[in-house]
Order: C-alpha cells, then structure tokens, then sequence
C-alpha cells in the first residue's frame, strides 16, 4: 500500500492554483510504443532522419507512412489509471493545469480538458507553410495533402530542431510560476524547457511533488518525492481524498 502523507492530502485540499506536469512514464503505462516502434526499417534509420524539417523536405512520404505507423501502433492503447486520476482531480479542482511532453492525446481521452500539450499532438495535422489545421483524411496512397496556400501538410508535433510553440510554452511558464501545488509526473527530468518548470514552481513557492519510479535530478530539490507508478499514486491520493470528503 502506497503511503500518501496526510500533509499532502491537506494541501490539495487548499490548492487554489493546482499544475501538473507529465512525462513518458505516464504513457509508458499504458503501452505506448517506443519513439522507433517494433522491428522492421524503422530500427535501421535515426529518428532525427524522420522526425525533423530536413527529413520531412527530403522524404515527406517516408516521413508520413513513418507517422501513420505510429499512429496505428498508438489506436491500440488505452489511458491508464494515472490519466484517469488527473483528469478527476481536474473536475475537483477546476483551476487544475496540465502539461504534459506526450504527443498521444490519452490526457484528452481519459477526460482532461485543460491541457497545454508542449510539442504537439500526433493525432492532429498542419501545413508546413501557414500552420492553418488541417482536417481532411490523410491517405498518401491517392496524393500527398496540401494546404490551400499550396503548402504540404505535416505531423502537428514539434520536430527535432524546431521551436515549441510560444503560446504554449509562455503559459506554460506562467503556470509553474503562478503554482502553488505542482506534481511532475513521470518524467525524466532533463528534457528542457520542461525540466525547468518544477524547478521555477518551486523557486516561486510552489509545494513540488514528484511522482516516478525512479529517482531524477529533480527529487532532490522536490518537496515531496512518491515512488511509483502514476496508475498506482495518484488513484490512490484521489481515494485519500475522497475518504475525507
């Protein structure tokens, strides 16, 4: 039984501008693939050759059937417990923001709805030109997708080499240095900007917890570190809550 401390349980409680901060781990529960997927061509090539502006210009359709693997790969997992306990402690605390580094869209299936998604969502389309979306069904078998500004439509996910978005990344921001309560969640810790922000929270007066299991270069400087899957901690603080209310 994992241990949540009553101290904790109070601050939630209090929290009047609650953040979260999501990594891969919190996917990696539910099974989503590996940044190369299983076996075949796509384990002989470097990621950076089909996951950036230079490989999309030099192959855009090995670039597209890469991502529509991905995709496919992803239809078949589901949010885990982690995303559901989020998304519920949203609805509680209506003033709750989540940032997460994940491209897969569980936070939104799972029901979370205030979302600042840092390098983009998987799911969505844009053109490479004008970045208007793009919602018409991609089948590069028939003709490759352009924009009506004549541009060629890509992956909305931010590639290597690129900028994040700045209005994303600005309230991002803003969020940790306005936070009085913030949980990293699942994350390595050393992927900038994203790193920073438990770091800034914390600086600002935030209460930092960080939930993983294993110990980051964060946990030293967290006030809280619980040790475990998201699926399993943060179920069971909505249980502590809900015991007391």
């Amino acid at each position: 039984m994992i241990e949540i401390p009553s101290d904790l349980i109070e601050r939630i409680r209090n929290a009047q501008r609650p953040v979260f901060s999501t990594g891969a781990g919190v996917s990696a529960e539910s099974g989503v693939p590996t940044f190369r997927g299983e076996g075949g061509i796509w384990n002989k090539m470097r990621p950076e050759e089909l996951a950036s502006v230079d490989g999309f210009m030099q192959n855009p359709t090995l670039v597209w059937e890469w991502y529509q693997h991905r995709r496919n790969l992803m239809s078949g997992v589901d949010p885990n417990p982690g995303h559901h306990a989020i998304a519920e402690f949203e609805k509680r605390f209506p003033g709750t923001i989540l940032i997460t580094q994940n491209i897969d869209g569980l936070h939104d299936r799972a029901g979370s709805s205030n979302i600042l998604e840092l390098h983009g969502n998987i799911a969505r389309n844009k053109c490479f030109d004008c970045g208007r979306p793009y919602t018409e069904e991609i089948n590069i078998e028939d003709d490759f997708p352009h924009c009506d500004c004549g541009g060629k439509i890509r992956p909305d996910v931010v590639w290597f080499g690129e900028m994040l978005p700045q209005n994303i990344i600005s309230r991002a921001f803003r969020a940790a240095e306005e936070a009085d309560l913030f949980f990293a969640v699942g994350t390595s810790a050393v992927v900038q900007p994203a790193a920073s922000l438990p770091v800034i929270a914390g600086r600002a007066g935030a209460y930092v917890v960080e939930i993983n299991l294993d110990q980051t270069a964060l946990t030293s400087a967290a006030d809280l570190f619980l040790q475990g899957k998201s699926g399993d901690v943060l179920p069971r603080i909505m249980d502590e809550l809900n015991q007391i209310d």
